[in-house]
């Protein structure tokens, strides 16, 4: 399984993040493995819906950005792009307020297509939102 582009910082990722819907949504990157990114994202009122809960759409948001990112970490970004075909999403427990964090970690990471999964959980570590993510890789 190919690996995610040791050069990615955190740093590097909240920089190309700018004046984008994930910094629109207050999106923070908190850490790059081998294998995996994680992120949070505040429960407020960018991202609730009107009954005051994590609006499923913004979850979605989060995870599209976590695998798009991770996806591009582990191609040859000079020749190639990932870009998202499907995503779906099981909104599995209500958030109010706080931070949701979110970990993308790949099912299958192939030489044109890929496969991310990724859990979003609360403050206290239960899952809040489960998401898989298909992307295809193409040259620019």
């Amino acid at each position: 399984m190919s690996q995610i582009n040791p050069n990615f910082t955190v740093e590097i990722l909240q920089s190309v993040s700018k004046n984008t819907m994930a910094e629109h949504l207050g999106i923070e990157f908190l850490e790059i493995g081998k294998d995996y990114i994680t992120a949070k994202m505040p429960v407020d009122h960018r991202t609730q819906q009107p009954f005051g809960l994590l609006h499923g759409g913004a979850s979605v948001v989060l995870a599209e950005t976590l695998a798009s990112i991770a996806a591009t970490g582990c191609i040859n970004n000079e020749s190639q792009v990932a870009m998202g075909m499907e995503v779906n999403a099981n909104h599995i427990r209500g958030v109010r307020s706080g931070y949701v964090i979110g970990k993308a970690t790949p099912i299958h990471v192939g030489k044109k297509t890929h496969v991310w999964k990724v859990k979003v959980t609360n403050e206290e570590n239960e899952l809040v939102c489960i998401s898989r993510l298909t992307l295809v890789v193409v040259d620019k």
